[in-house]
C-alpha cells in the first residue's frame, strides 16, 4: 500500500485496462453488483481530500490523506447489494422457492474482490496503489460529492500512481504500533487445531 504519489497522469487507456478487470471478478450468482466510480479531475480529487480530513472522527498524529490523495486517479468500489438479492430470486437460484439464507454478505466479499484485481492490475500496469475506508461520518457528503446512489454502498477507494517517497507515514500509522502476524498465525494446514 503507497500512500504519497507523483502528480504525473495515467492515460485514459491505462486506466479502463485496469478497471476492465472487474469483469472477471468473483460474483456470487453472476449477480454483478460491483460499481466503480473513477475520479481524475484534480479539483474533484482535493475536494475528496478536504471532506475525509474534515470528517475525520479522530485527529491523525499530524498526519494528513492530502498526499494520499494526490494520486492522479482515485477509483471508488461500490456494490449494489439490491442486484443479489434479484439474481437469487429469479427461478434458478430458488431453493424451496425462496431466496438462499445468506452465511455471509457475497456482495461484500465481491467487492473485496473486485479492488484487489484493481490494485494488481494497478501493480502490473507499472503503478502504485493503496486502499483506504471511508469513514462512517463522511459516507453520505462524500457519495453526495460524488453523485453515488443511494443504493449503492461505497466498500473502499483505490488511490493509483507513480509512487513518491512515503517512508514518514510509518510513524504516524499502524506500521510503528503494530507488526505483521506470521504466516503460521493466519494460516492452518488440514483442520484448524
Amino acid at each position: 500500500m503507497v500512500r504519497a504519489y507523483e502528480s504525473e497522469p495515467i492515460s485514459r487507456e491505462t486506466i479502463e485496462r485496469i478497471i476492465g478487470t472487474v469483469r472477471r471478478a468473483p460474483s456470487a450468482g453472476f449477480s454483478q453488483g460491483q460499481r466503480l466510480v473513477v475520479v481524475t479531475d484534480a479539483g474533484t480529487r482535493q475536494r475528496v481530500a478536504d471532506l475525509l480530513e474534515e470528517t475525520s472522527p479522530a485527529p491523525r498524529s499530524g498526519a494528513t490523506l492530502e498526499p494520499w490523495l494526490k494520486a492522479p486517479v482515485l477509483i471508488v468500489v461500490g456494490v449494489r447489494e439490491d442486484d443479489y438479492h434479484d439474481r437469487y430470486r429469479k427461478a434458478d437460484k430458488l431453493i424451496d422457492g425462496v431466496e438462499i439464507q445468506w452465511p455471509i454478505p457475497y456482495w461484500h466479499f465481491d467487492a473485496g474482490a473486485a479492488a484487489m484485481l484493481i490494485l494488481l492490475a494497478a501493480i502490473d500496469e507499472g503503478y502504485a496503489a493503496g486502499l483506504f475506508g471511508v469513514f462512517t461520518e463522511a459516507t453520505e457528503p462524500f457519495k453526495e460529492l460524488l453523485r453515488i446512489p443511494d443504493d449503492v454502498t461505497v466498500a473502499c477507494c483505490i488511490t493509483i500512481g507513480k509512487a513518491a517517497d512515503d517512508s514518514q507515514w510509518t510513524a504516524i500509522s499502524s506500521r510503528l504500533t503494530q507488526a505483521r502476524k506470521n504466516v503460521d498465525d493466519l494460516v492452518h494446514w488440514e483442520r484448524w487445531s
